[in-house]
C-alpha cells in the first residue's frame, strides 16, 4: 500500500462530467485526482449523437431552463474548441402527418384545447418552437431559422417528393470523446492527476477525509489515495458506486436509457443535417459523418443492467433504417450498415413514463454526514461546463474560499484560434507540410487544432513520420497519442480519439493495435 498526501478533491469517473469538474477545480487551484476504471470517455461520453444542441424536442416537455442554458452554451463551447466543434445547419422537413408522442406535455395541452389536433404537429407549432429556439439563447455566430422550399433547395433532392417544405436551424457538432480527453489534458496541465484504467475498489469515510483504495487495471497494483472531498461522477454507475463502494443508501438513482446509432455510406452530397420526425412522435438525425458516411440515430430504450455492455440491437437497426427510409428517396437497408455504436445515458430518475420522456436535467446531491460527498446524476454533453460550475458551488460550501468561475472563453488544448479561421489553419498546415494529402490536412486540424504542428514536429517528408498504417495514420501521430492522450490500445485510438477504424481493414486495425500496445508497454517500463 502506498499512502499519499490528502488532496482536496477525488473524482470517480472519466467521462465528460468528471473531466469537466476536474478541469474547473484544478483551474481554481485545487489539488485534484481523477480515477476512471477504463479508458477516458469509454462509456456514455463517446457514444453520443455528438451534438452541442439546445434540445429542440425538449421544448415539448417544457424544459425551458435546460434548453436556454444549452442554447447559450453552444457558442461559448464552440469558441473554446473550434477544432473539434463546428456549426451545422439542420433541415427539418415538414408534412401534415407528423405526430407528437402522446404523453408529452405539449401534446396533452394541445389535445385539451384543440381535440381535433390530437397527436399532430401543425406547422405553426413547429415554427413557434423554432422561434423560441432562436430567441431563448444568445446567438452571435449561429444563424437563425429560415424556411426552405424543398422543390428548389438542394436539401430536397435526396428526400421523398412528398416533402415540399422544411425549416432550417442551427446547432453544433462536437467530437465527444476528444472533448473529454482535452478536458482531462487541460486539467492535468493545471496540476490534476488523471488515472485512467484505475478502478475504485473500496472507500473509507472519515470525519474529515476519504480513503480511497484503487487498483491499477494494467499492473494489478493496489494503492490508497486520500482526499478531503469525493465526487461521484460515475455516469451509468453513479447509483451502483453510491451503494456498493461508498456504502451509502439513497433513494436517488438514475434511469439507464440506451441510445443506439448506425453508420452507413453517405446518403447525400451536401453538408447539412436532417431532423426527421416519425409518425410515432419520435425523432432521429441524419448527419454527415467522417466525410464519407452518414450517421443515423438515436433510439431511446430502457437498459436494465449497468454492467451489460450496450449494443445496437437488430430491432434498433431495423427501426433506424425503416425510419430513415420514410424520408429518403432511396431506401436505407441493413446491408449498408458499416458500423454501429450504442451508449447508456444515465438520466436522473424522475419517474417518467417512458425513456424518451425522462428528464435531461442534471441533479447534484451533496452529502455532508461526514467527509463531504457530491453525487452527479444525469446531465448532457452540451451543459457539461455549466454542470461543472454548479458542482463547484456545491463543493465550495464544503471546501470554502474557492476562486470564481473561469472556464468560459478559455480554449481547450489546440483550440486557441477563431471559429472562422479553420480553413486558414488548414492552408497553413498544407504549406508547412506540403507532402500531406488534403484529407490528412483537414483531419489533423480537426483533431489537434494548433497542436498539429507539435504532432508533426520537424518532419520534412512523409518518411520522417515513420510507419504508415493507412488512412493517413503514422507512427509519429500514434506516438503522440500514446504520450499525450493516454492511448493504450488500438480501440482507444481508432474508435475514441479518432474514428479511423472505419477506414481500415481488420488486419490494418490489428497492426495499429500491435504497435500501440508495444509502444505503451515501453512507456510503462
Amino acid at each position: 500500500m502506498t499512502d499519499h498526501p490528502i488532496t482536496d478533491l477525488f473524482i470517480i469517473g472519466g467521462g465528460i462530467n468528471g473531466c469537466g469538474i476536474a478541469r474547473d477545480a484544478a483551474g481554481r487551484g485545487m489539488s485534484v485526482t481523477l480515477a476512471e476504471m477504463n479508458d477516458l470517455a469509454s462509456a456514455t461520453s463517446s457514444a453520443a449523437t455528438k451534438l452541442f444542441h439546445g434540445g429542440l424536442r425538449y421544448l415539448e416537455y417544457f424544459e425551458f431552463r435546460l434548453v436556454r442554458e444549452a442554447l447559450i452554451e453552444r457558442e461559448v463551447l464552440l469558441m473554446a474548441m473550434p477544432h473539434i466543434s463546428w456549426p451545422m445547419r439542420f433541415v427539418l422537413p415538414y408534412h401534415a402527418d407528423m405526430r407528437f408522442e402522446n404523453d408529452t406535455p405539449t401534446s396533452k395541452l394541445l389535445s385539451g384545447i384543440m381535440p381535433w389536433m390530437k397527436g399532430r404537429r401543425p406547422a405553426w407549432l413547429i415554427r413557434l418552437g423554432l422561434f423560441m429556439y432562436d430567441t431563448l439563447g444568445k446567438r452571435g455566430i449561429l444563424p437563425g431559422t429560415r424556411k426552405l422550399d424543398l422543390t428548389k433547395d438542394e436539401a430536397g433532392k435526396p428526400l421523398n417528393s412528398k416533402f415540399e417544405t422544411a425549416f432550417e436551424y442551427s446547432d453544433c457538432w462536437v467530437e465527444d470523446a476528444r472533448l473529454v480527453m482535452l478536458n482531462a489534458r487541460d486539467a492535468q496541465d493545471r496540476g490534476a492527476t488523471i488515472l485512467p484504467r484505475t478502478k475504485v475498489i473500496g472507500t473509507k469515510r472519515m470525519a474529515d477525509h476519504w480513503e480511497i483504495t484503487l487498483e491499477d487495471r494494467d499492473s494489478g497494483e493496489v494503492h490508497t489515495r486520500c482526499a478531503k472531498m469525493l465526487v461521484n461522477a460515475g455516469g451509468p454507475w453513479v447509483a451502483d458506486l453510491l451503494q456498493k463502494q461508498l456504502n451509502i443508501q439513497s433513494n436517488e438513482t438514475v434511469r439507464l436509457v440506451r441510445g443506439s446509432h448506425i453508420v452507413v455510406p453517405k446518403l447525400y452530397d451536401h453538408d447539412r443535417c436532417y431532423f426527421f420526425q416519425g409518425t410515432d412522435g419520435r425523432i432521429i438525425f441524419a448527419i454527415p459523418y467522417e466525410e464519407d458516411y452518414t450517421l443515423l440515430g438515436t433510439t431511446d430504450a430502457d437498459h436494465t443492467d449497468v454492467d451489460t455492455p450496450p449494443e445496437c440491437t437488430e430491432a434498433e437497426q431495423d427501426y433506424l433504417v425503416k425510419f430513415a427510409s420514410e424520408y429518403f428517396n432511396a431506401p436505407v437497408t441493413r446491408d449498408q450498415i458499416v458500423w454501429t455504436y450504442s451508449g447508456v445515458r444515465p438520466l436522473y430518475d424522475d419517474g417518467a413514463s417512458s425513456a424518451t420522456a425522462a428528464t435531461r436535467e442534471y441533479v447534484l446531491s451533496l452529502n455532508q454526514d461526514a467527509a463531504p460527498l457530491l453525487n452527479v446524476f444525469g446531465g448532457k454533453i452540451t451543459t457539461y461546463r455549466k454542470l461543472a460550475e454548479a458542482a463547484m458551488v456545491k463543493i465550495s460550501s464544503a471546501l470554502p474560499n474557492l476562486t470564481s468561475n473561469w472556464t468560459a472563453g478559455v480554449p481547450l488544448p489546440g483550440g486557441d484560434f477563431a471559429v472562422e479561421d479553420v480553413k486558414t489553419l488548414q492552408a497553413k498546415l498544407a504549406t508547412d507540410y506540403p507532402y500531406l494529402s488534403p484529407y490528412a490536412t483537414r483531419r489533423l486540424i480537426r483533431a489537434y487544432g494548433t497542436e498539429a504542428w507539435e504532432v508533426l514536429g520537424e518532419a520534412s517528408s512523409a518518411s520522417d513520420l515513420g510507419q504508415d498504417f493507412g488512412a493517413t495514420i503514422t507512427a509519429r501521430e500514434l506516438d503522440w497519442a500514446i504520450a499525450r492522450e493516454w492511448v493504450r490500445t488500438g480501440e482507444d485510438y481508432l474508435w475514441r480519439r479518432t474514428k479511423l477504424g472505419l477506414r481500415l481493414s481488420e488486419e490494418e486495425r490489428a497492426t495499429v493495435n500491435g504497435y500501440i500496445t508495444q509502444q505503451a508497454a515501453k512507456l510503462a517500463a
